[in-house]
């Protein structure tokens, strides 16, 4: 019985830590060039953005996508956490709107590096970038 109480407490204890957990700030973040002026998304648009479904922000300016590779760990994270979907979803939707002619795919690059500094010159750009890979040439748009 003492065992059991044991469990329940460790158990209550464990799940207490989870929201905090939770509320830390993203390790991936969307960003976008300095020119934007929409500084806030929610995830359904910045879905169908992604999804190349939604072709401009908000505001109407045209969104160029950026992403890193399906394979990369950094473009699956992303995906999956900020976006809710899984890779494989992503592409579906990209082949989709490419082999139907009423669209095409966001434009790939290898590495975070290389994210930056697309963003950064691009006007109207999006994409996602681990923390470290920020500076002041892109601001972080924030997702809800």
């Amino acid at each position: 019985m003492a065992w059991l109480r044991f469990v329940t407490l460790l158990a209550w204890g464990l799940m207490s830590l989870v929201p905090s957990a939770m509320a830390q700030d993203p390790d991936v973040l969307l960003v976008a060039n300095a020119d934007v002026d929409t500084h806030h998304l929610t995830r359904d648009t910045t879905r169908a953005i992604f999804a190349m479904r939604q072709r401009t922000w908000p505001d109407g300016q045209a969104a160029r996508v950026f992403v890193l590779p399906s394979s990369h760990p950094v473009h699956a994270r992303f995906v999956k956490e900020r976006l809710s979907v899984y890779p494989h979803q992503l592409q579906l939707a990209w082949d989709r709107v490419v082999f139907s002619g009423t669209g095409q795919a966001p434009n790939r690059v290898r590495t975070q590096g290389e994210m930056l500094e697309q963003i950064a010159s691009t006007s109207g750009a999006l994409g996602y970038l681990q923390r470290e890979y920020l500076d002041d040439r892109v601001q972080v748009i924030s997702m809800e």
